[in-house]
């Protein structure tokens, strides 16, 4: 086992149901490959339940609920797409503070694909690079970023460093950044 992210605790944040599950699994395992402890948090405990695209899939115990932590808790965040799971994300004032409180200290965050919704909702794309799944392109310019077509996008240009990549396709080179990424910031905790 790799050792790049030893001591590190990245959040996994999800809504109870609706994230696209491979975008959730995929970077977990590439977490703990790495030697990191993830942990999967949402709006409220018990269970969350991953699909794949519009089908209900795999249903994943949750660590802890958002009221029970706090960004001060983890060292990085990840947050999966799917379409139903941001839109959820960003109607909830919690989920939203607990995101835009890893960019106010200056933490390193990974979205993918519609993910990015929940930045969007956080005010926190301002004047940075990203990219998502292409229908989010409009509201990511309009909210302030510079959206371009890439698998992944590494964006340092603000408070924090924010990897983002477009689709689960993108997943071998989003893994990889991001594992990079919150080692990189890790070592400079």
């Amino acid at each position: 086992m790799a050792s790049e992210l030893q001591g590190l605790t990245v959040a996994f944040l999800v809504a109870p149901e609706g994230f696209e599950q491979v975008e959730l699994t995929e970077p977990w395992q590439a977490v703990e490959r790495a030697g990191g402890s993830p942990k999967l948090i949402s709006t409220k405990a018990g269970e969350a339940r991953g699909f794949d695209h519009l089908d209900r899939a795999d249903a994943f115990h949750v660590d802890a609920g958002i009221d029970a932590v706090g960004p001060g808790d983890f060292d990085a965040l990840v947050l999966p797409g799917g379409v139903a799971n941001p839109d959820f994300l960003r109607t909830q004032p919690k989920a939203v503070e607990f995101i835009r409180q890893f960019f106010v200290r200056g933490k390193p965050v990974a979205a993918i694909c519609h993910a990015l919704w929940t930045l969007v909702e956080a005010d926190v794309v301002r004047g940075r690079q990203l990219t998502s799944w292409p229908s989010l392109r409009t509201d990511l310019e309009n909210a302030g970023a510079t959206w371009v077509d890439e698998a992944v996008v590494v964006c340092t240009a603000g408070t924090n460093t924010l990897v983002t990549s477009r689709k689960p396709g993108d997943l071998p080179a989003f893994d990889k950044a991001l594992v990079t990424e919150f080692a990189r910031a890790g070592k400079n905790r």
